[in-house]
């Protein structure tokens, strides 16, 4: 009996939260038919409109039909400027600001003299490392539009000691050389091509050469003397950038001058391979190449032609 009676109260319980549930799940679906037919009735009946002279309020009526709001037209779709790997120029009237420091590695070569004498010399990226006591390289460029403003930095000091197999009758035994190179390439120039893919520059501007020698004799001073070089080139030049990758673009470009105004001719070759990291930050390793022949006029005068060449690595960030 005590059994029967137990399952009798199970039983009415459940039918008992069966029924709540139900009721419950009936008054929600209620709840939400009179929601969907509020929003349904505000928007059939719109709120009074203004217009100039007696106000008139809008009512309903059954036959009349609701105008739907217009249409807004789609934005129309505007290619990405800066996507990919290479560097667009943006039409947004604003300057974008980019700096690439580098390290250039070159070996030199080339030929100097003077007097009707000259002599050949020769030294490795290695040798020069060694010699190496400050460095400074890099370029920076601002762009708006397809106006671009690029320039290029480049500053090494060298020194070195030597012992000097003079004869006994002559003191000094050692000396020490001191070098200093500084070139500045400021250009100016303009996109002719601006594809996604591919993009092509024009660009001219001047670069400024200053080459100094200092050589100190120990322990006689008198000896010692200090000469400086410098002068000015006009150049001109372009630039080819091509995105091979998602996130993989190449550069070549590429500049002569000259002409007989400071050096009687000088060129520069460069190529690089770009790895984009993200939109601000491309990671770039290549090979650049250097020439320069420059001379006073007449074998008499001190002359000097010279080639630089060697690996580059660098990167560079955008500012703005």
């Amino acid at each position: 009996m005590e059994i029967k009676t137990a399952i009798f109260g199970s039983a009415s319980l459940v039918l008992i939260c069966a029924s709540f549930l139900q009721a419950q799940q009936t008054e929600q679906q209620t709840e939400q038919l009179t929601a969907s037919a509020n929003s349904d009735s505000e928007a059939v009946y719109a709120s009074p409109t203004f217009i100039s002279g007696p106000t008139i309020s809008a009512r309903p009526d059954a036959t009349e039909t609701t105008a739907s709001p217009a249409p807004v037209p789609a934005p129309v779709p505007v290619p990405p400027q800066s996507g990919g790997p290479i560097a667009r120029t943006k039409e947004d009237d604003t300057w974008h600001i980019a700096v690439s420091p580098y390290l250039w590695f070159p070996g030199v070569h080339g030929t100097l003299g003077t007097n009707n004498h000259d002599a050949s010399f020769r030294a490795s990226a290695g040798d020069l490392l060694s010699k190496l006591k400050f460095g400074l390289m890099g370029g920076a460029e601002a762009r708006r539009n397809r106006l671009m403003i690029p320039i290029d930095l480049m500053w090494m000091r060298l020194e070195d000691n030597k012992a000097i197999p003079f004869p006994p009758e002559l003191t000094p035994a050692s000396a020490n050389v001191k070098a200093s190179i500084f070139i500045l390439t400021p250009k100016v120039g303009v996109r002719l091509i601006n594809g996604q893919k591919f993009t092509a520059d024009f660009l001219t501007g001047i670069r400024y050469w200053y080459f100094g020698e200092t050589v100190q004799f120990f322990p006689d001073a008198t000896l010692n003397f200090s000469r400086s070089q410098s002068w000015v080139d006009p150049i001109v030049g372009g630039r080819l950038q091509a995105a091979l990758a998602p996130k993989i673009s190449v550069t070549v470009a590429g500049d002569v001058g000259g002409w007989g105004t400071g050096s009687q001719l000088e060129y520069q070759t460069l190529g690089l391979l770009g790895y984009k990291l993200n939109p601000a930050v491309t990671l770039q390793a290549g090979y650049r190449y250097l020439y320069f022949d420059y001379s006073k006029g007449g074998s008499a005068n001190p002359f000097i032609n010279t080639a630089l060449s060697g690996v580059i690595f660098g990167a560079t960030l955008t500012l703005k």
